[in-house]
């Protein structure tokens, strides 16, 4: 029998559409019992989220994966769980599953995870949640829809540097904040490439098709799988989509940001089939409130072989290699590294006893024990980054791509997930599948 639920708040940056009622899936956990859990990409980061969540707790009953080699110490490791290589002969033949991880290339994130959810099954997906800004926004509605448990794999949003940073900074630790950049290293995989040629066979542990999955179908090539394929936009979100829901995710969090009015991008490098050798990607929020208007600037890659840095008047003249986002407030700026707690912070006079200030955000142990932990409770909300959450963050992210790949500065109506300025960006908003998926 299921069990109903409170209705929540409908957070207003979604699209217009309302729901008279959820539905928890229909078996009601107590605080001893064991979450059966699915994996779909169990290679890779997968192997350690299947092993992370073992050790939280779940019990592993079945294991998909598209390439057999890849999974192979996932398949061993957890001998008694049902091997799989497609997720809907999984989802389908399988009815014990609870739950599902599901950690592929970005491309099948959507397909994957929605198809779970509609089934009533809780789901953690990896960054970014999705690979188009229309996925994005029908995750965070599915998840809402069915009142499942959700959580997306930015890690380091469950740890104590990045639930402290904000704290500190709603607490005007330096001010109103008015710019926030931040910055990553990638890409290290290749991009700025064209399509690769040559008539390669895959192996024969590799389902091609099935790693295709929506894609549009080209032939198997080597520079695709296991790895590369994250500077193809086909397959990958390039190093904006790899990165930022990682190092933005403190200044979002903390900033209590939206939508953007517009964002505007310079790349260099990139080719329609790959994403930019480097680029800079600046978003305009507007003001909520009291609180002033926010830029917001995306650093990556290297031009003329020097990484891709904040301006000089933002860095102050520090060394930022130890960190990879600067805050700039109205009195004072936080330089901050999201796996430390020492960081910089250039205040004048404003609370410099930080003790002071008090914690607010709860302190967990891990993001895949608060997820099973919100499952266990019936409570959608106690992960973090749930996808009401997360979906919301990742639109914003994958924006980025849009402007990049349009080469235009675009404005942006969030409603109705539409550039207003330049139509022709909105090709990149929502993607064709290939014949035989959907969402």
């Amino acid at each position: 029998m299921k069990k109903p639920i409170t209705r929540r708040k409908f957070v207003s940056t979604t699209a217009a559409t309302a729901f008279a009622f959820n539905f928890f899936p229909s078996r009601v956990f107590g605080a001893n019992d064991r979450i059966l859990l699915g994996g779909i990409g169990v290679g890779g980061k997968g192997r350690g989220e299947i092993n992370d969540n073992s050790k939280a707790g779940a019990e592993i009953v079945a294991l998909c994966d598209v390439d057999d080699n890849r999974a192979a110490e996932t398949f061993k490791k957890f001998p008694k769980a049902k091997r799989y290589k497609d997720f809907r002969v999984m989802l389908e033949k399988q009815k014990d599953i609870d739950a599902v991880t599901v950690s592929t290339p970005d491309h099948t994130h959507a397909v994957a995870a929605v198809m779970a959810m509609k089934m009533g099954k809780h789901c953690y997906c990896q960054k970014p949640l999705t690979h188009s800004v229309y996925e994005a926004r029908v995750m965070t509605e599915v998840a809402r829809e069915k009142g499942v448990v959700t959580q997306m794999g930015n890690q380091a949003h469950s740890g104590e540097p990045i639930r402290r940073a904000v704290e500190l900074i709603q607490a005007g630790i330096i001010g109103d904040v008015t710019e926030a950049h931040m910055w990553t290293n990638r890409p290290v995989w290749p991009q700025g490439v064209n399509r690769p040629a040559g008539d390669h066979k895959a192996p024969d542990t590799l389902d091609w098709d099935l790693f295709l999955g929506p894609a549009p179908w080209r032939p198997y090539h080597p520079d695709y799988a296991p790895f590369k394929w994250r500077g193809y936009w086909d397959f990958g979100t390039g190093a904006l989509g790899d990165m930022a829901c990682h190092i933005m995710d403190m200044a979002y969090w903390s900033l209590e940001l939206g939508a953007p009015d517009w964002v505007q991008a310079e790349q260099q490098g990139m080719t329609q089939e790959s994403a930019p050798t480097s680029s800079i990607v600046t978003y305009q929020f507007p003001k909520r409130g009291k609180k002033p208007p926010v830029k917001f600037v995306w650093y990556d890659g290297k031009n003329k072989g020097k990484q891709n840095y904040p301006p000089a008047e933002v860095i102050d003249g520090e060394d930022i290699s130890k960190y990879g986002t600067v805050l700039v407030g109205k009195k004072g700026t936080m330089f901050f590294n999201r796996s430390r707690t020492n960081w910089l912070i250039k205040a004048n006079g404003v609370m410099a006893n930080t003790t002071e200030i008090p914690k607010t955000i709860p302190r967990v142990k891990n993001e895949d024990q608060e997820w099973l932990d919100g499952i266990r409770n019936g409570d959608p909300d106690q992960p973090l980054s749930n996808f009401n959450r997360s979906g919301p963050f990742s639109e914003v992210v994958l924006l980025g791509n849009v402007a990049i790949r349009s080469g235009k500065k675009i404005e942006w109506d969030s409603k109705n997930l539409r550039v207003t300025n330049a139509p022709e960006a909105n090709q990149y908003i929502r993607r064709e599948y290939r014949k035989g998926w959907s969402l």
